[in-house]
């Protein structure tokens, strides 16, 4: 393929797969594509795909037809979990020229030098219990806080979830390897760093999928505190039963690590947490928020809760609500509950009707409002250090405090990937 090929991205999805696109990316400019904006005009656009929400093929045909209205004879590629997950279904789509399942994303350049548009659409897939090894990415020059992919993959087997079928077995990078990453992020002049992974807290295991823990979480984090010129980590998300008192407690003495979790709950009903099989119950996840907050009592506590899950009554409805509203965290991610294929949730009943799935969302979700409030009231008037982030939007510009309250001020060039004392 010629070196004056153009190439565009569009990602759905989580923080993983931002690290993921941004990484091919860098690849595909260094075999000679230029990367143009999604909404210009492009040889190649490339969709990395998502399977958690419930509309990925809805998003997907529309992104396929507005490529197909604007140029028609571009090279379409679709990724990630959904093209692992219903790589058929994708291809298709009228428009979609290629379709790469999980183990062959990374070598999507070699793929499109053997494309012609016009043929039918080619799947380069496999079965997901054959995909091992592990490819490092990370964004870089997207934002100024930069996403490192450390682990990939779930040995879990929660009973609503399609990430082990789209991304296979637990498995990480080395830690030698991870803080070579962050030493060259550091070079690049990036700040803060969030850690990510499909089950973080499982870091350790062989990218070979071996089950075995060469190394673990707690180690990689000393080891990343060490690194010269990172100011700031983040830790995107860990499940309550990985996330240690050593861990935590690490957490509360460190300068790097910035006093912020996000911990999953998805139910506050034993109940439901037994039937969607999750491996914990409510007062495991009290007592961690609790530890938290004994010792850092300024700490940003973030919670992703499910509603509507098969099974969930208005009771049980209520003491999540109770539960949370009892808890002293700072803000919800709240997903309704849809149905995924060849998971074993389908076969729980009742089923909830949809209108009452989507009233619980909004019950949290304004629970969740009144959280961040409060969590931001608490703050007011002490100084913080925010670093601030280069976008300018209407004369503003936007940074987080290390206790993550967004702060938006007048922008000024000066302050762009820098932290700044700040009075909320």
């Amino acid at each position: 393929m010629s070196a004056s090929k153009s190439v565009a991205f569009h990602t759905l999805g989580c923080k993983l797969n931002f690290s993921e696109t941004s990484s091919i990316s860098r690849m595909m400019e260094n075999e000679g594509f230029e990367k143009k904006d999604f909404d210009d005009v492009a040889d190649v656009y490339v969709i990395n795909t998502c399977s958690v929400t419930d509309n990925a093929d809805k998003e997907c045909r529309q992104l396929v037809r507005r490529i197909q209205r604007k140029s028609p004879e571009s090279l379409v590629v679709i990724t990630g979990c959904y093209a692992q997950l219903k790589p058929k279904e994708i291809s298709e789509i009228p428009g979609v020229d290629l379709v790469l399942g999980a183990a062959e994303k990374f070598n999507i350049g070699k793929h499109i030098a053997e494309l012609s548009k016009g043929d039918s659409a080619k799947i380069s897939s496999c079965d997901i219990e054959d995909v091992t090894g592990f490819n490092s990415s990370f964004s870089i020059n997207d934002r100024t806080r930069t996403f490192l992919k450390v682990q990939d993959g779930c040995d879990y087997t929660c009973s609503f979830c399609t990430i082990p079928m789209a991304r296979g077995k637990s498995r990480s990078d080395s830690i030698a390897n991870v803080i070579r990453n962050a030493e060259e992020l550091a070079a690049n002049g990036v700040k803060e760093i969030v850690l990510t992974g499909v089950n973080l807290g499982d870091f350790g295991k062989g990218p070979d999928g071996n089950k075995k823990h060469e190394e673990n979480f707690f180690d990689l984090v000393q080891a990343l505190d060490k690194v010269e010129g990172i100011q700031r980590y983040r830790i995107s998300s860990i499940e309550p039963n990985l996330l240690t008192n050593e861990i935590i407690t690490f957490v509360a003495n460190s300068d790097k690590f910035m006093p912020h979790f996000h911990i999953p709950l998805q139910s506050g009903s034993n109940k439901t947490l037994g039937q969607m099989r999750r491996r914990y119950k409510r007062e495991l996840y009290a007592e961690r928020v609790q530890l938290i907050k004994t010792l850092m009592p300024h700490c940003a506590i973030g919670v992703d809760v499910i509603v509507g899950f098969p099974g969930e009554t208005d009771e049980d409805f209520k003491e999540t609500f109770d539960f949370l509203h009892s808890l002293d965290v700072s803000y919800l991610h709240v997903f309704t509950y849809s149905e995924r294929d060849n998971t074993h949730a389908l076969t729980i009943n009742p089923v909830v009707p949809v209108n009452v799935r989507h009233e619980r969302n909004k019950t949290l979700r304004n629970l969740s409002y009144m959280k961040m409030q409060y969590f931001t009231e608490q703050h007011a008037g002490q100084t913080r250090k925010v670093l601030f982030e280069g976008h300018e939007k209407n004369g503003m510009m936007e940074g987080y405090t290390d206790n993550y309250i967004k702060i938006a001020v007048p922008f000024n060039a000066e302050w762009v990937n820098n932290v700044v004392d700040w009075k909320v």
